[in-house]
């Protein structure tokens, strides 16, 4: 069986619409009450169908993941289920331990940039092919990538060209996620305070996320806090970006960094629009590290390198804000500068990386929004952040 999984809003029911016509497959969805009411009440009678069936938000009945394990241990044709859900379906408590291993699971996020302007998406697969050698020119000004990150990834919104229109969509996806999904996934005691933890995460994305520091503001305990954080990535709503160690047992203990899956609902939750994201002591910087995280963390799950996103910080605080990594131990570091100008300073965490891994180091790259590629030095360069999506994969 295949399960795509993915947020709400960014494709899933579209793409499996266009496969299940393909194939005349029968559709249930599980968001019609009278369905989901029929799957509850014979769960083995309501999966027991002899072609392709299509299950749209499985995660709202769990109790069919046993009877469709029974079906596919009976008949092995592949392609029989195709599932989709809004949650991450895989970590349900609901879900019965022998499913892992029959469910092949696709992971769809909100549309790339690339994807937006049907360009080639290749920066991973090029950064490890090329190394420093890599260049990029770039037209997309400040005021453009503040476009970007205000708008998002959703079809929806970037369907609506009012940026009115736009920030009603994200007002309305917010609300109906937690009403929803989060309250069906776990009984939450005080919505108001996950409301409050939702914007306060929203003001750290692309940051550090301590869990205590952000329970305090929203007044609950550093356990609510983590299970509520738990609850928000496994609706896709966040993304925890672990910290990078050669000692893979160190990584767990580390502190990781949040970012919003999407762009466009965590400057909806700040009131930033495109102009006020790059007045002076707006939240441009943060908002764009979370936008190039999230865009590094949709590519890897295409790209032919089959590379991890990390974050890196020593006890002496020197950062980088991205590493990948590849299966074979080669690393790109990665800074992200809202500025449109980068000096030496810039890259003191990237040295301090190169100095760390040695031969492995591929490139150390400052991606800013200046223009130009240019050159400091062996292995480390500043490129505008537009190569994430408008540099080609190698041929």
């Amino acid at each position: 069986m295949v399960l795509v999984n993915g947020a709400r809003q960014s494709g899933k029911s579209t793409l499996l619409r266009q496969t299940a016509r393909a194939d005349a497959a029968e559709w249930r969805d599980l968001d019609v009450p009278v369905i989901r009411q029929a799957a509850l009440a014979d769960p083995a009678g309501f999966v027991d169908y002899p072609d392709m069936m299509v299950i749209d938000e499985i995660q709202r009945v769990p109790e069919l993941l046993l009877p469709i394990k029974v079906q596919v241990d009976n008949d092995g044709r592949p392609g029989r289920y195709l599932l989709s859900g809004s949650a991450r379906v895989l970590g349900l408590r609901a879900l019965p331990d022998t499913l892992p291993g029959r469910m092949e699971t696709i992971e769809l996020w909100p549309f790339s940039q690339g994807e937006i302007d049907e360009a080639p998406d290749g920066f991973i697969d090029a950064i490890f092919a090329h190394g420093p050698d890599l260049r990029h020119a770039s037209e997309v000004s400040r005021a453009e990538y503040a476009d970007r990150i205000v708008r998002g990834g959703f079809p929806e919104a970037i369907a609506r060209s009012s940026p009115r229109r736009r920030e009603r969509f994200h007002d309305s996806y917010l609300a109906d996620l937690v009403a929803r999904d989060v309250m069906q996934l776990s009984d939450i005691e005080r919505t108001v305070q996950m409301r409050a933890l939702i914007r306060l995460l929203a003001a750290r994305s692309g940051q550090l996320l301590v869990a205590s520091s952000v329970g305090d503001e929203a007044g609950i305990s550093q356990a609510t806090a983590l299970r509520y954080i738990s609850l928000l990535e496994e609706v896709f709503l966040i993304k925890r970006i672990p910290a990078w160690s050669r000692n893979i047992s160190t990584r767990v203990g580390r502190t990781p960094k949040v970012a919003f899956v999407d762009s466009g609902i965590a400057a909806n939750l700040l009131g930033a629009d495109a102009r006020s994201l790059i007045r002076p002591g707006g939240p441009f910087g943060p908002l764009l590290e979370g936008f190039v995280v999230m865009e590094l963390a949709r590519q890897a799950t295409w790209s032919q390198t089959r590379a991890e996103l990390f974050h890196y910080r020593t006890k002496d605080q020197v950062e980088v804000d991205a590493v990948l990594e590849s299966r074979q131990g080669r690393a790109v570091g990665i800074e992200v500068k809202a500025a449109s100008t980068v000096g030496q300073e810039d890259f003191r965490g990237l040295h301090h990386l190169a100095q760390r891994l040695g031969d492995d180091f591929v490139a150390g790259l400052v991606l800013y929004t200046g223009q130009q590629t240019l050159s400091f030095g062996p292995r480390l360069r500043a490129m505008p952040v537009s190569a994430l999506w408008e540099v080609p994969p190698p041929a």
